[in-house]
């Protein structure tokens, strides 16, 4: 009897209405409707679901091309299980149907259904995390979104200084330089940059702990000739200069807040289980070299469940470190990995180009890359490779890195 209350349902997301296709394990339609988006009708549905499985909810199995949706969330508290699969796999299984290529959101809840049905390997099961894992997966991506919104304030600042006083970019870059947003509060143009007082300078220079430029060299750029503009041209670039700076310190300083509560829920990550020897899988990640906290965090967040299962396969894929090979013939290509986890790609990236600086295992593995004929990208890549091994054997036995351990190198 429980054999045949298995239920396959397929759920294809909209922004105001779900289509909803129910398949039996005789691969028969027994429901479609559509849900709107809302806590009372998607509860209504879940409610359907059920009954029609004779109440057990553990029989059925839904099929989504996203988990980000209330809806993903609202079935796993019911105990239901959740498939997602890319979107474009899902347009391969398409084809199944109509070579036409017919599409609308009947047809694509039907294929979901049905592939799931057929296919349940391929798909991947989505599990609820920590609830320190989701905040910390949400801090991440907000860090992400500030720190590109920084990056265009600052480059509209340059812009303006590229307009009527260049020669100001010479103290260096906005993106990398806080000091210099205390300075153009001052000076946003030239002419009132040549009424900045020695002492004044001197002062920001001091309050930010500058050394590499002294108040003479920063007062004589100020007062050197720049570009003539039109009249009018230097006070409006001057006016949109400081309305742009207390945007971008805000960003920034939202930007820092990010970082100090994505420390404390590592922190919180880290501390030990009671009555346990096994160190937390976040201790373990924070103990390797070149694991910061950005790069800790989105580690934790964005792999969480390549991490719980200790898969190193899993984990190459989501990062992008697995390349791409593709055998026709006599021909042979290999490239790099495109579909993958953006956040995880770049978080990788930058844990292996700081290992190559703190570690020197991974320095010298880099090297030999390089000198094999290697980019500086694919060189870090397996850089990263054996990270990830290293992490996922560390991860097993649940101890922390320890140099000491290691092989010693081979001079």
């Amino acid at each position: 009897m429980e054999r045949e209350t298995k239920l396959w349902v397929g759920i294809d997301l909209g922004s105001r209405n779900h289509q909803v296709c129910v398949l039996n394990e005789r691969k028969e339609v027994v429901l479609e409707r559509i849900c709107e988006h809302t806590g009372s009708a998607v509860l209504e549905v879940i409610n359907q679901l059920v009954a029609l499985a004779n109440g057990l909810a553990a029989n059925v199995h839904v099929a989504l091309e996203t988990r980000q949706s209330a809806v993903v969330e609202m079935l796993l508290e019911r105990g239901i299980a959740v498939y997602t699969i890319n979107p474009k796999q899902l347009d391969r299984f398409r084809d199944r149907h109509s070579m036409a290529g017919a599409k609308d959101d009947r047809r694509d809840a039907f294929v979901l259904a049905d592939s799931l049905c057929t296919d349940q390997p391929l798909f991947r099961c989505v599990t609820l995390g920590a609830t320190e894992l989701v905040e910390l997966k949400a801090l991440g991506r907000m860090r992400d979104e500030l720190q590109v919104e920084a990056n265009v304030l600052s480059n509209r600042i340059e812009a303006e200084l590229m307009r009527c006083f260049p020669e100001f970019r010479a103290l260096g870059p906005i993106q990398t330089e806080p000091w210099l947003l205390d300075l153009l509060q001052v000076a946003p143009n030239p002419t009132q940059a040549r009424q900045v007082r020695l002492s004044d300078i001197r002062s920001i220079l001091k309050s930010h702990r500058i050394r590499k430029h002294s108040p003479e060299l920063v007062h004589g750029l100020l007062q050197a000739p720049t570009v003539s503009v039109a009249p009018g041209v230097a006070e409006s670039s001057a006016r949109h200069i400081l309305l742009l700076i207390p945007r971008l310190r805000l960003v920034r300083e939202q930007g820092r807040d990010c970082r100090q509560d994505m420390k404390r829920l590592l922190a919180k990550l880290s501390e030990p289980e009671p009555n346990s020897q096994r160190q937390r899988d976040a201790a373990i990640v924070q103990s390797l070299p070149g694991a910061g906290t950005i790069v800790s965090a989105t580690l934790l967040a964005e792999a969480t469940q390549a991490l719980a299962e200790r898969d190193y396969a899993q984990l190459r894929s989501l990062s992008g470190i697995a390349p791409v090979t593709k055998r026709s013939g006599k021909s042979t290509f290999v490239s790099m990995r495109r579909a993958c986890c953006s956040q995880l790609r770049v978080g990788v990236f930058h844990w292996a180009r700081c290992s190559i600086q703190r570690d020197e295992r991974s320095k010298q593995h880099y090297a030999r890359l390089r000198a094999r004929g290697h980019s500086h990208g694919r060189a870090l890549r397996g850089v990263a490779d054996r990270l990830l091994a290293l992490l996922v054997t560390l991860l097993r036995r649940g101890e922390l890195f320890d140099e000491a351990k290691r092989t010693p190198l081979v001079a």
